[in-house]
């Protein structure tokens, strides 16, 4: 159980670590120790709401992979067992929705444009990556059981 923990620790900060955090960072250069220097304004209260729902759904699906389906969050390292409960029940794609809302709220709240420009083209990637590489895979992985849940529920919301 260590193991796993250690692997989801180490893909968490590689895989939406990178994407959700240093990418952002890297593109905005934003001073985090900024955020207290003067009063938030809606923007900042909406973006920090957006981004801590997204957080909250993207760890919600990092322990389900890793208490029910065995497995980490990386393709590397995949689950064991398809994972149908909880957000799973919402959409097959609740990591990829918390990552893409963290995106938001990022662009929210620094009002950044070329982080939104950033967000919508993480999307789109999420996209071709989910309908080329991950559901070709789950099919051939799961079988009957991923297609009995793709007519049950959406790929998004």
């Amino acid at each position: 159980m260590l193991s796993l923990f250690i692997r989801n620790l180490l893909f968490t900060i590689l895989q939406p670590g990178l994407v959700a955090g240093f990418i952002p960072w890297w593109i905005t250069r934003f001073d985090v120790n900024s955020i207290f220097d003067k009063a938030w304004q809606l923007h900042h209260y909406s973006g920090a709401i957006v981004f801590l729902i997204g957080f909250v759904i993207m760890l919600w699906c990092i322990i389900s992979f890793a208490v029910q389906g065995r497995g980490t969050l990386s393709p590397v390292d995949r689950t064991k067992k398809l994972v149908i409960s909880g957000l799973y029940t919402f959409s097959r794609n609740p990591m990829y929705v918390g990552v893409v809302l963290i995106l938001i709220g990022e662009a929210l709240f620094l009002q950044s444009v070329k982080l939104g420009m950033y967000t919508f083209s993480v999307f789109v990637i999420f996209n071709i990556f989910i309908l080329l590489v991950e559901e070709p895979r789950l099919r051939r992985d799961f079988g009957e059981e991923y297609h009995l849940y793709c007519q049950k529920v959406r790929r998004w919301i």
